[in-house]
Order: C-alpha cells, then sequence, then structure tokens
C-alpha cells in the first residue's frame, strides 16, 4: 500500500507506510478533528464581518514565537513581513500570521494583532523600547463578493480575531479569511459559474510524536481536485450551473482559446492563502523548504494554481515542541499532503451564499467529508 492520507479522518498513519491495516487510534483521531490546532503551541481565531462576506483568521504561537518561512508563487500577491522569513534575515521568531480578505485593504487586519500581541508585551525584543510583534500576513481577493466592496477587514477585525484564539478545533467553511472566498473563476459569462470556497484544515500525526498541520482560505481562479481520486470537488460550473466543468477538460480542449482574455484571471478574483506548521525543531532555511515542498500539495488540489492574476502564498512555522531529530523531507511531505487535504475541506465544509452554490449543493464532496 503506498502512503496516502486516510480517507476516512484525512491523516496519515503507519499502517499506510507499513502496508499493514488497522483503525487509527483515538489519539491520531483527536488530530485529525482539531486541525491546525493540534500543532502544540498554536492557536487559530476568526473573526467574520456581518455587512459584507468577509473577515480574518489569526493564527496565534504561544510563547516567544516560532520559526517561520514562506513561499510566494502566485502572480498577484498582497502581503506583509515575507522578507522578514528569508533565512539570510535577521528575525527568526513570528509570534503570529494573519490570513485576510478585502484585498490590500485586509492587510490592516494585521496591525490589530500587533496591538494585541504589545499589550501582553509578546514580540521581538528591543531593549528599554519594548517589544515588537512579528505578524506576517496574506490577503485574498474578495471584494467583489456579497455587498459593499468598501466593506473589508480592518485593525479591530485582527484585534478581535486574536481575541477569540484558542487552541480547540479550528472552525472551517464561511468564517474568517474564506467567508467571501470562491472558486471556479477561469470561465466567463452570466451568471457568474463560480462555487463558493473557504476555510479549511487539516493535520497529521505519526506515532513518533510528529505532527504536522495546515489552515487555507481559498479563493482559487481554478477547480479544487480531490488528490485521493482526481475528482473536480469545487470549480466552475456548466452554463446550466448544475454540474462541474472540469476547467482541465476545457484547457486541453481548446475550449477556452476563442475568449482567452475572458479566460485570463481577473484582480479581485482570486488567490489562496495557506499556513503550514509543525512541532518538529527545525531551522529558518528548514522550514522555508517545508513551505516549498507545501507549494506542491496546492498545486496538487488546485487547477490551476499560481497563475499571473492571484496571490498563492504558503507561509510556514516551525514550535519547536517535539527535540526529537526530523527529516526536513518528511516535514516537508507530510506538509504537502496536509495542505491538500485542507484545500478540499475549505469547499466541502462551505455553505451556498449570496447566489453561489458550494459542493454540498453539486453533490461533489468527498465521501469521507460529508
Amino acid at each position: 500500500m503506498s502512503r496516502t492520507v486516510l480517507a476516512s479522518v484525512g491523516l496519515l498513519v503507519a499502517a499506510a507506510a507499513t502496508g499493514t491495516s488497522r483503525a487509527p487510534s483515538t489519539a491520531t483521531s483527536a488530530v485529525a478533528a482539531k486541525g491546525l490546532t493540534a500543532v502544540q503551541g498554536l492557536k487559530v481565531g476568526h473573526h467574520t464581518l456581518a455587512e459584507r462576506p468577509t473577515g480574518c483568521t489569526v493564527i496565534l504561537v504561544d510563547g516567544p514565537g516560532a520559526v517561520g518561512g514562506v513561499s510566494q508563487r502566485g502572480g498577484a500577491p498582497g502581503t506583509r513581513e515575507t522578507d522578514l522569513l528569508d533565512p539570510s534575515n535577521m528575525v527568526d521568531k513570528v509570534n503570529a500570521v494573519v490570513l485576510s480578505g478585502g484585498s490590500a485593504y485586509g492587510l490592516d487586519a494585521a496591525q490589530g494583532v500587533v496591538r494585541y500581541l504589545e499589550e501582553r508585551n509578546i514580540g521581538w525584543p528591543v531593549g528599554q523600547n519594548g517589544v515588537v510583534p512579528i505578524v506576517p500576513a496574506a490577503i485574498l481577493m474578495d471584494l467583489g463578493f456579497g455587498g459593499n466592496p468598501k466593506v473589508r477587514p480592518t485593525a479591530e477585525c485582527g484585534y478581535r480575531a486574536a481575541q477569540t484564539a484558542t487552541d480547540g478545533a479550528v472552525a472551517e467553511g464561511n468564517v474568517g479569511a474564506g467567508a467571501g472566498a470562491t472558486v471556479g473563476k477561469l470561465g466567463s459569462g452570466r451568471p457568474p459559474r463560480s462555487m463558493k470556497g473557504g476555510v479549511g484544515s487539516a493535520a497529521i500525526a505519526l506515532p513518533n510524536g510528529l505532527v504536522v498541520g495546515a489552515i487555507v482560505a481559498v479563493n482559487a481562479v481554478g477547480d479544487v481536485i480531490d488528490p485521493s481520486t482526481g475528482k473536480v470537488v469545487a470549480g466552475m460550473r456548466t452554463e446550466d450551473g448544475r454540474s462541474l466543468a472540469d476547467v482541465r477538460t476545457l484547457i486541453r480542449s481548446g475550449a477556452l482559446l476563442p475568449r482567452a482574455n475572458r479566460a485570463q484571471p481577473q484582480p479581485g478574483q482570486n488567490t489562496t492563502i495557506a499556513l503550514v506548521a509543525t512541532n518538529a525543531t527545525l531551522t529558518k532555511a528548514e522550514i522555508n523548504r517545508v513551505a516549498l515542498m507545501a507549494d506542491d500539495g496546492l498545486a496538487r488540489a488546485i487547477t490551476p494554481s499560481h497563475t499571473i492574476g492571484d496571490g498563492d502564498t504558503v507561509f510556514s512555522l516551525a514550535t519547536g515542541r517535539l527535540a526529537e531529530p526530523i527529516s526536513v523531507t518528511i516535514v516537508g511531505a507530510l506538509a504537502a499532503d496536509a495542505l491538500s487535504e485542507a484545500i478540499v475541506r475549505a469547499v466541502s465544509k462551505a455553505e451556498s451564499l449570496a447566489g453561489t452554490p458550494a459542493a454540498r449543493d453539486l453533490g461533489t464532496v468527498p465521501a469521507r467529508l460529508r
């Protein structure tokens, strides 16, 4: 048996690696149920605005912070503090990461998290001047969804999300940064043929105590594919809106070529932003490699990905709670698995909103997530 993410619970168990068959333990099932917060030292909080479907999601790190990295492959990114994560630069600890809707306006949410952390004296120490909280952030483009585009996350949104952050099971679907997210926007036409995206989270535990988790806000121009089956879960619909068109087939057949200009991803519609994390002890260079490898999980689950019109960004954190030496290759491979599962969960847990159907409405949610 090849090593795969166990469909029933979305986690990697020893049986898959050894070729044996056994039920997952209570401990590993609990890891899968929590999602990203199964990684010791992390908390997640969402704040969703009532005036329009948008919001932000905050990942807080307990203690002095975690080693951080990033992989940024999309062609239209909106980010903050990503240069700081370069291994050649000085700061080696991250105190929080923010994922937000609202396009570049949503980067303001990070400032609210900075205020929250400063009030608790958490951040990079700067002597008698106190601390400077280190809060990288990335945004997705949801301004055109569900109402007034001038309604977008502010610093207050980030502060409130930080206030609600817990180490309990991560809320998924139409929450936080995924509240206004949609997928399947490569085609044109009226009415739109897109579907609802959202927030998803997944985690994997190994018998030696290694935990790798992911959280993602899926607002992709492309279709979401379940890597375990190759089937489309959510994406561009047929003209009657009743089934999935499968953009892979449309691209290969040339069906989009006559409308090539319209088929270009449009600003304000796209971007998938994510964070993967582990309890392993890794260097700054190693955790950047994990982000790069995890980005392969994004490409497995979204087609097309990393387009010219999106800002696909994957952050990574290593909390260092597991002292045992761990291969960065193993962590990166698991991070890719966890991220692809989180992407599938995001569209599977989403609900229809503002006239945009969700995967559950088309009956395309994988059996393991129903």
